[in-house]
């Protein structure tokens, strides 16, 4: 029997249908205490570890009812087929249920923390089922919420972590996600075309329009992060957050080479499977954080 149509286990195709290599978006929610140089400090980090598991637990959720609502079109995609749920081996009530548990754990949990990151966190769930139910058909509208997603993580973090937002950092963190999700349509379009039936609003898109949305995404981004680096070093007097601007530029470059060859259809893929993206990533890393430090 061949990998593909080899029938899992239903504790793991209950785990597998909430998207574990997914989790890894949840990382952003610790963006916002790295950047204000707190995240080292036990107490914030234990918060930041509890936020991004109620995170984690939220978009699990919102992984179960979107494939539920999505499954008659998974099962026409040649990919997404092989989701548990499209393949019949969750049944929907099994997601459903699972996914109120994981929701409410989640949303309670991180009320906990700080009711504005319940409420947060309660956003963020309504808008993914909203998208699932019918505003993933509206062209613009979609894009703009997955975008949210990102964001909202962004925004999460700080105030679980007791950490003022900068406005900088607040277009950093929502015209990097419009970039991603941008790039993930784009790799859709350039994959499947726009009359696969695999998703009705890349029919109300060209392939022109999601390259201009994904360059015009990147180019502000990599100006709001240059405008929020300069004025660090500039109040504080230290060159490292400037100097980060260079690996940040070429991260962002690297990951647009996977977008225009249509390979970012799964942005965590690429970040997995990218070394060259990865040594980047900490190249950066280490700079902005000996900035930080050095302050």
């Amino acid at each position: 029997m061949s990998p593909t149509t080899a029938r899992r286990s239903p504790s793991r195709s209950l785990v597998v249908s909430t998207r574990p290599r997914q989790w890894l978006k949840n990382v952003v929610v610790a963006t916002a205490p790295l950047a204000a140089g707190v995240l080292t400090q036990p107490q914030v980090a234990l918060r930041v570890v509890a936020a991004v598991l109620a995170f984690t637990a939220v978009s699990a959720a919102v992984y179960l009812v979107n494939d539920v609502c999505d499954v008659e079109e998974d099962r026409r995609h040649p990919l997404k087929a092989l989701r548990p749920i499209a393949a019949g081996e969750v049944s929907v009530t099994t997601a459903l249920v699972t996914a109120v548990i994981l929701s409410a754990g989640g949303i309670g949990g991180g009320a906990l923390l700080d009711w504005r990151f319940g409420l947060t966190l309660l956003t963020y769930a309504v808008l993914q089922v909203a998208y699932a139910l019918w505003l993933k058909h509206m062209s613009v509208i979609d894009l703009a919420v997955v975008s949210s997603g990102f964001l909202l993580r962004a925004v999460g973090g700080g105030l679980a972590a007791g950490v003022p937002l900068s406005q900088w950092f607040l277009l950093v963190a929502a015209f990097g996600s419009l970039f991603m999700v941008a790039g993930k349509r784009y790799s859709e379009f350039y994959a499947l075309g726009s009359s696969s039936g695999t998703r009705r609003s890349l029919e109300q898109y060209s392939e022109s329009y999601l390259r201009f949305v994904w360059t015009l995404a990147a180019g502000v981004t990599i100006t709001a992060y240059s405008l929020w680096a300069f004025e660090i070093s500039s109040v504080d007097g230290n060159p490292w957050q400037a100097i980060s601007i260079a690996p940040f530029v070429i991260g962002v470059l690297r990951y647009a080479v996977d977008v225009d060859r249509g390979l970012a259809g799964e942005p965590e893929d690429i970040v997995l499977r990218d070394r060259g993206l990865q040594a980047v990533g900490v190249i950066w890393l280490l700079i902005f954080a000996v900035g930080t430090v050095t302050a």
